[in-house]
């Protein structure tokens, strides 16, 4: 049973294991919104994601009651090291079962923490397939990364510790994708404080809680393409769902651009590396989703830093198009000497640095006597980009911004 005696509980299992991780104060945040922001660091606990505590609660139990037989998980993720951490430290098996797609970083990452890897299925879900069927074959026990209420009641611990520093808070914001983690900051928050409202952020391509939640019953979606895989949910709990009508006010989306923006910001402004997923409640932050009171007390979660050098370098790059600190042309020129140089000389008349350019008089989509470049420039904000969409204009180049 998942309540606030459980989550208690599970604190003091956790007590020495887990980070208690900072719940900072964020002066810029604040000041950009307008809001008093608190930042829940998740993305600075061991193993670096919140997945460590629920994962740790729900072996612990099944030690306590005796079950040393080994564990199985379904996680291309945090939840493959919450669990592969855990069992080492009971000095238990623990086989975790990833989709063979996964990054060799995070498979060496699992088995460095002692684990036995095994790669199956080109997605989560045959993964997970595979891993309950492998489970029951080996008599050994599943850890669901969250519908389970041990997983949960770990979870729930964050909303302990928060609200032990600032038991006034007038929201919580939480990342949502299968919901555990919301299922139990809820539960304790309402308990301890009803007045606090809850707000859980999904990412737009993985919407299934969010439909869900609006139509009072569990459903799935066709498909899931998010850079925020930490909540890259397909299908709807309805054990989780349950929890989350009981306790959470609403749930908001953010987009993909959204999403890379916050990630850059928390890199850039905040100093702190968090993935896509700890990064939707700073999205829905900075892009005004909120609709709270201004001057409210806001606590936000980051619910993980794990984040793959691929994925940070394309999110960086979504970040700094979405922020307009880049602009990508496609321009026609004449092709006669000294045309790429009057065009260049014009761009840095204007401040544009290029910082990458293609010339091509081959194309077949070009008319006789014509070239195109492609330019990629570093600017510095929506007024500089209309001021270089101004000068080609007024110097009578054709031109179309790509994306």
């Amino acid at each position: 049973m998942l309540d606030l005696k459980s989550i208690e509980k599970a604190a003091q299992r956790l007590h020495g294991v887990a980070h208690r991780t900072p719940f900072s104060y964020a002066p810029i945040l604040s000041e950009l919104s307008g809001y008093e922001i608190y930042l829940k660091k998740e993305n600075l606990q061991r193993t670096g994601a919140f997945k460590l505590r629920g994962a740790f609660n729900k072996i612990a139990t099944l030690v306590e009651r005796g079950k040393r037989g080994g564990v199985v998980a379904a996680s291309a993720g945090n939840h493959a090291q919450g669990v592969a951490f855990s069992a080492k430290y009971f000095q238990i098996d623990a086989t975790i079962v990833m989709p063979e797609s996964t990054p060799l970083t995070k498979v060496q990452g699992v088995k460095d923490l002692g684990a036995e890897v095994i790669l199956h299925g080109s997605n989560y879900d045959e993964a997970y397939a595979y891993a309950t069927d492998y489970s029951k074959e080996h008599h050994k026990d599943f850890v669901h990364p969250f519908t389970d209420d041990e997983v949960m009641a770990g979870q729930g611990t964050i909303a302990l510790e928060m609200l032990e520093e600032q038991r006034n808070l007038d929201a919580i914001v939480v990342p949502v994708g299968g919901g555990g983690l919301i299922s139990g900051i809820g539960v304790a928050t309402k308990v301890i404080n009803p007045n606090i409202k809850l707000i859980g952020i999904a990412s737009e391509g993985a919407s299934a809680m969010k439909n869900s939640f609006d139509h009072g019953h569990a459903e799935s979606t066709q498909s899931v393409r998010t850079i925020a895989d930490g909540i890259a949910v397909r299908d709807a709990s309805p054990i989780t769902l349950k929890h989350i009508l009981d306790t959470v006010d609403r749930i908001d989306l953010v987009c993909e651009d959204e999403i890379a923006a916050a990630v850059l910001f928390l890199l850039e402004k905040q100093k702190l590396l968090v993935e896509g997923a700890g990064a939707v409640g700073i999205a829905a932050l900075i892009h005004n989703k909120l609709d709270l009171p201004k001057g409210s007390k806001i606590g936000i979660v980051l619910s993980g830093g794990n984040i793959d050098v691929t994925m940070l370098s394309l999110i960086i790059e979504k970040g700094l198009v979405k922020s307009s600190r880049k602009m990508k042309l496609s321009v026609i020129l004449v092709d006669k000497p000294g045309a790429l140089m009057q065009f260049t000389t014009l761009l840095s008349r204007v401040g544009a640095n290029i910082v990458q350019i293609d010339y091509d008089r081959t194309s077949i989509d070009l008319a006789f006597g014509d070239a195109v470049v492609s330019v990629e420039l570093e600017t510095k904000g929506v007024d500089h980009q209309e001021e270089i969409r101004t000068i080609l204009s007024e110097h009578g180049y054709s031109f179309k911004e790509l994306h």
